[in-house]
């Protein structure tokens, strides 16, 4: 019976993430510079990385002093759109040293 209740409770866990993904995976979309600017005003994030796809959408990481973070996909027609925020960012320095580093 003990075994039973681990089944059921893992299958309850993969079951309500699977039925939220949906709701999680609706991504906000718009001008860069509006969502950059709604960024920066409602959650004092500004861009702090960035890099270029293969298929020449440029990735943006922004962060703010309290540790919010946002990361935008911009394609190469302007066209904008928010794909994760969270908390507690912390920018990393690296501490390698060495020919290997």
């Amino acid at each position: 019976m003990r075994r039973w209740g681990r089944y059921l409770i893992a299958a309850a866990v993969l079951a309500a993430f699977l039925l939220s993904a949906p709701v999680a995976a609706q991504a906000v979309c718009g001008e860069r510079d509006r969502l950059l600017a709604h960024l920066r005003k409602t959650h004092g994030e500004r861009p702090i990385a960035m890099g270029l796809t293969a298929r020449g959408r440029m990735v943006e990481v922004l962060a703010s002093d309290g540790g919010g973070w946002s990361i935008i996909v911009t394609d190469p027609n302007g066209g904008a759109c928010l794909m994760a925020t969270g908390e507690a960012w912390e920018a990393v320095e690296d501490k390698a040293k060495g020919p290997d580093a």
